[in-house]
């Protein structure tokens, strides 16, 4: 048996919890992607290879972070989905594409060998990931 927190249960704890751990997966994430942003000019002038470096260390925290986007992201979907207005259920439609761009994005730049296709993913997934980030404040309020 679970014990109740307080007069409303164990809930507000753990939606507490949920809320946290999305907003703290969704700072690395699009934090990261900023800040490394920042840095790659920088790096660039620390010698061959600097920057890549940089991304690959980046790569070990931001793909944990985007797979608890997706796990809290569909536990808030669960938790507030129903009886929600159509308008909103629509951005949130829109919302699961555009996360899904980010993370197709940031895969492809990984894994693209011109500095076009780099660039062009990396914008990509920088786009997508604040437009996700901003239709989740609109969700959210």
């Amino acid at each position: 048996m679970v014990e109740r927190l307080g007069n409303g249960g164990l809930a507000p704890a753990l939606d507490g919890i949920r809320l946290s751990l999305h907003v703290l997966a969704a700072a690395v994430w699009v934090g990261g992607q900023l800040t490394l942003a920042g840095l790659v000019p920088a790096a660039r002038g620390l010698g061959e290879g600097a920057a890549r470096t940089l991304a690959r260390a980046f790569a070990r925290i931001q793909w944990p972070a985007y797979g608890v986007l997706v796990v809290t992201g569909l536990w808030n979907v669960s938790a507030v989905h129903a009886g929600q207005p159509h308008t909103w259920q629509i951005v949130l439609g829109v919302k699961i594409v555009v996360v899904a761009l980010a993370g197709l994005g940031a895969l492809l730049h990984t894994r693209s060998t011109t500095r076009r296709g780099v660039a062009t993913w990396g914008g990509v997934t920088a786009l997508s990931s604040i437009a996700a980030l901003v239709m989740g404040v609109f969700l959210a309020g």
